[in-house]
């Protein structure tokens, strides 16, 4: 199945890659996938087993669905990535710049264990084969890896957390844990709503002005006769991350938006409640083992 992707840039040279495995639909930086240091990926709507409104890959458990429906989406995603679902560590989102440090203690919750943490909307972890999990329905996926240290962190960034600079968040609590230096970070920013899609109020503008310096703001947002602003999420991410010390040439920014594939991508602004929710997932591999 080839799916015609609305993309807003990037037409003849797409930035995402679109893949397909038994069914599953998902997708991928070529960013991440330069050295075959992880696995990632972040899921559509195609290849899971939901029905109605959270049809077919609804990965959460909190918005209604058939859990038994949403564990089968996740052992359907765990298969097409290569990954161990028993080994992943789902977030507790609630819109915070909280990062937690995963440990091999931590594999499973959220999935087959309970969790013993909240108000978590990132994580970061140096340890192979533990796949980091968070959720979307319009907001930012921010994935990292470091290369030299080999370490990875998969972040929430909303509006919330934009302005208050999750991108800068996630790199610092990789550096204090593993030694990361930003300058050595591949850093992608995923999926997500674009900003002919985001009308906020002028209180969320003027947020973004009061955080981001004016020289950014003409392209960050414009304001429209009906005194709403439309809001660019993606460069602002761009510019969290190039202002933490992420080289330009080890940033990707998504080409598709999830507002203008709601058939393909769920989309709060779209459906509002009446939807589930998309995953993004990212593993450190395993080194091959000895013969």
């Amino acid at each position: 199945m080839k799916i015609d992707w609305i993309r807003k840039r990037g037409q003849n040279a797409p930035v995402v890659k679109d893949v397909e495995k038994n069914g599953v639909h998902y997708l991928t930086f070529p960013l991440l996938e330069r050295d075959g240091l992880v696995s990632h990926g972040f899921a559509t709507r195609i290849g899971g087993v939901s029905q109605g409104k959270y049809a077919g890959m609804n990965l959460s458990f909190t918005r209604g669905d058939n859990p038994d429906h949403v564990r089968e989406n996740y052992r359907r995603m765990a298969e097409a990535l290569d990954v161990d679902m028993g080994r992943m560590v789902l977030a507790y989102q609630t819109h915070t710049v909280n990062v937690r440090k995963v440990t091999e203690e931590d594999a499973g919750k959220g999935l087959v264990r309970e969790r013993d943490y909240r108000d978590v909307d990132g994580l970061i972890t140096d340890v192979p084969g533990i796949t980091l999990v968070t959720f979307f329905a319009d907001c930012v996926p921010l994935f990292f890896l470091d290369p030299i240290h080999k370490a990875i962190g998969l972040s929430h960034s909303g509006w919330r957390g934009t302005v208050k600079r999750m991108g800068k968040k996630t790199l610092d609590a990789m550096g204090e844990a593993f030694g990361t230096r930003p300058r050595d970070v591949l850093a992608c920013v995923g999926p997500s709503i674009c900003r002919d899609c985001f009308e906020v109020g002028e209180e969320v503008a003027l947020e973004f002005q009061k955080e981001f310096d004016r020289q950014h703001w003409e392209t960050l947002f414009y304001k429209k006769d009906n005194g709403k602003f439309q809001l660019d999420l993606w460069k602002s991410n761009e510019i969290v991350l190039k202002e933490a010390g992420v080289l330009p040439e080890h940033i990707q920014i998504t080409d598709i938006c999830t507002r203008c594939n709601p058939q393909h991508l769920f989309s709060h602004r779209f459906a509002g409640e009446e939807r589930g929710n998309l995953a993004a997932f990212l593993c450190l591999a395993e080194p091959p083992r000895q013969k």
